[in-house]
């Protein structure tokens, strides 16, 4: 081998690194904010490691190859439980409840747009996160066909007014108190599957872009939360985190509930969905199953919307 084609495979194996380190942090299952932070980016490193792999086939590149197989591999192991996870067995012929959940950006004033997106999802029940002033004005033409709503206070961060709403096509039977330091919105609505809890949930970014603790402790704030809670729950919004990583498992184990598949990514609407990070989350109780989850019409958002459904869970 020349001088040339050694320098080229270091290189290649040194930009490898990367993705590399993206895998292990993910495999790792260290809670440091660190490789937390790493962890959140499995899927575009798999699919970039991909793109970087066929290149290296074609230069023939042949150790570089080989580094390159063996990060694929490892990320492909790290992103399977975002992508695969349990989705539950519903009962034969059961009824069906459908949600639409969004992250539709405090500074987005195309209502249009907005409009379109819960049209075209024909969900029963419609959750919005970081709904800001412009579209809270003219809440009639995005939600005129849910009159069933309840709402959060409009809560500035960083000077981004933003409130979260529920609207449902069916009654609501009740509202789910909101702890201090959570911004969530909840209600029980009186559903074809009985009674369901349903959260709309806004966690704040990961450290270093906020305060070093935020997640874990809102995340325990949404566990007291579902503590007093009876019956099926679905928890919908903008987590700032895969499911997989670990904020995603504290939701799981300490709140007790299961995240829909998050393949395709819904942040950041720049790049395609497949290689997107999946941060808006739909997770569910046991008591349910998971009929379909497919992305929605943008909405004018930097977050695409997710469009579920859901059946009883045999028993």
């Amino acid at each position: 081998m020349s001088a040339f084609r050694v320098i080229l495979n270091l290189v290649a194996i040194a930009v490898l690194c990367a993705p590399l380190a993206v895998a292990g942090s993910a495999l790792s299952g260290i809670g440091h904010r660190w490789p937390e932070i790493l962890a959140q980016f499995t899927a575009p490193a798999l699919f970039a490691t991909g793109g970087v792999l066929v290149l290296l086939m074609l230069l023939r590149l042949w150790p570089a190859v080989v580094v390159g197989v063996v990060t694929l591999a490892l990320l492909s192991i790290a992103v399977w439980p975002q992508w695969m996870p349990d989705r539950g067995k519903a009962m034969t012929e059961g009824p069906e409840l459908s949600l639409y959940s969004a992250n539709v950006l405090w500074e987005n004033n195309d209502v249009a747009a907005i409009a379109a997106s819960v049209r075209e999802a024909d969900a029963d029940v419609v959750i919005l996160i970081e709904l800001g002033n412009g579209p809270a004005a003219r809440i009639e033409e995005i939600l005129g066909a849910y009159p069933h709503r309840v709402g959060s206070p409009a809560i500035g961060r960083g000077g981004k007014p933003a409130r979260s709403v529920i609207a449902s096509r069916y009654p609501l039977t009740g509202i789910v108190d909101r702890p201090d330091g959570l911004h969530a919105v909840g209600a029980v609505v009186r559903t074809p599957l009985g009674e369901v809890n349903i959260l709309g949930v806004h966690l704040t970014r990961p450290w270093p872009f906020q305060y070093q603790w935020g997640q874990i402790s809102q995340t325990m704030a949404l566990a007291e939360v579902r503590r007093d809670l009876t019956g099926p729950v679905i928890v919908a919004g903008d987590f700032n985190a895969v499911s997989s990583a670990r904020i995603g498992r504290q939701v799981q184990a300490e709140v007790g509930v299961v995240p829909a598949p998050g393949f395709p990514g819904t942040w950041p609407t720049s790049i395609p969905a497949f290689a997107g990070i999946t941060i808006d989350q739909v997770y569910r109780s046991a008591d349910l199953a998971l009929l379909e989850r497919r992305l929605g019409l943008a909405n004018g958002s930097d977050h695409r919307p997710v469009v579920t459904r859901f059946g009883l869970a045999e028993s």
